[in-house]
This record gives structure tokens, C-alpha cells and sequence, in this order.
């Protein structure tokens, strides 16, 4: 058990020019969008970053798959500082999943690799709830061309559904669909909390 909880350490760390370039591109998009942080410092973010090796790497993962993640706010009560993906279309390395593991095994053809769920697991990072997107809406215009599932209330999971946002005609929506829908213009946002 040790030896694989330290195999997943060492997959989750970043080499110290990973780590410079990832802190160097969200520090200029930090510095590039400062209405989506207003009052918040750079240095005490890239501490916090530093401090956690894990979550640096998930920082990286959602870089990787076309995120763009920037600081949206900080928790008053915890300290922590928040993350979301700020791509303005739904991140390209995240499209064409379903909404999760059951949506994706009810399919019985043309089932696609991977479901926004678990990957946002195995990045280590949550999607985004439906207040959440909402809040995120409010910072830009996301979406404009492409949808992103959000985090589905268990009570519409339960009768098969998952929701996705979009951003149409000036105005955001949230729509639904079944769970086991994926289309090429569709992924996930998530959130990131360090």
C-alpha cells in the first residue's frame, strides 16, 4: 500500500521546469485578467501553489487539457484560493465524454474513452456546479460555440439526466441531457481549490 500510494506521488509530480513554466503561464494570465481576482496577490497564490505539490500537478493537467485555469476568489473561511478553467470554449483536450461511468456503460454502441467524471477525478479536480458556471459567467463569455457539463443534483441523476451550460444569444443556459450523450463541443469546466 505505501509503495503505491508513493508511485502515485511521484506521478503527480511536476519536474522544476514543468513547475516554472505552468506558474509562469498562470501568472500571466493572472496578471492579463485581473477583474477575475480583484484584491488577491500573486506571490501569496504562487506560495500556496508551491507548498502543494498535488495540487500544482492538477493545476497542470487542467493547463494541459486547454483549461487555461485562472484565480476566480479565495475562501474566506479556509484561506484557500480557487481555481476554474477560463478557456473561452470548453476545454479541446475534454471533449467527447459523457457525463459519468453509468452514463457511459449504459451506451450500447459508439461509446466514447473516457466520461467528464472520471477525468476530473483523475486530474483532481472537481466540475464545476451549475452556481458555480453561473458565477464564472458573470467574470467573461464562455461557451459562446461549445457547452460544458456541470456538476449534475443527484435527484436529475437519478432519472438519467446530467446538465450542461452554454452561453447563447447573450444570455447563459443551462440545459440537460441524458448522461450517456457526448458530443465533439462538449467537455467540462472545472474547479481547482489550494
Amino acid at each position: 500500500m505505501k509503495a503505491m500510494n508513493n508511485m502515485r506521488n511521484i506521478k503527480k509530480a511536476l519536474s522544476a521546469k514543468q513547475r516554472e513554466e505552468l506558474l509562469a503561464g498562470v501568472k500571466a494570465r493572472f496578471e492579463k485578467n485581473l477583474n477575475r481576482h480583484q484584491g488577491l496577490d500573486w506571490a501569496q497564490v504562487q506560495a500556496k501553489l508551491e507548498a502543494n505539490a498535488e495540487k500544482l500537478w492538477s493545476l497542470q493537467e487542467m493547463e494541459r487539457t486547454g483549461g487555461e485555469p485562472d484565480v476566480v476568489g479565495q475562501d474566506k473561511k479556509t484561506g484557500e484560493y480557487v481555481f476554474y478553467d477560463c478557456s473561452a470554449e470548453t476545454p479541446k483536450g475534454r471533449t467527447s465524454v459523457c457525463y459519468d461511468r453509468e452514463g457511459l456503460e449504459s451506451r450500447k454502441e459508439h461509446r466514447p474513452k473516457n466520461t467528464a467524471m472520471d477525468m476530473a477525478a483523475s486530474m483532481g479536480i472537481e466540475l464545476l456546479t451549475e452556481g458555480q458556471y453561473l458565477e464564472l459567467q458573470k467574470l467573461g463569455e464562455f461557451d459562446a460555440k461549445t457547452s460544458s457539463w456541470v456538476r449534475t443534483p443527484a435527484d436529475i441523476r437519478e432519472l438519467g439526466g446530467a446538465l450542461y451550460g452554454e452561453r447563447r444569444y447573450g444570455r447563459v443556459f443551462t440545459g440537460h441531457n441524458g448522461a450517456q450523450s457526448y458530443y465533439g463541443a462538449r467537455a467540462f469546466r472545472g474547479s481547482l481549490r489550494c
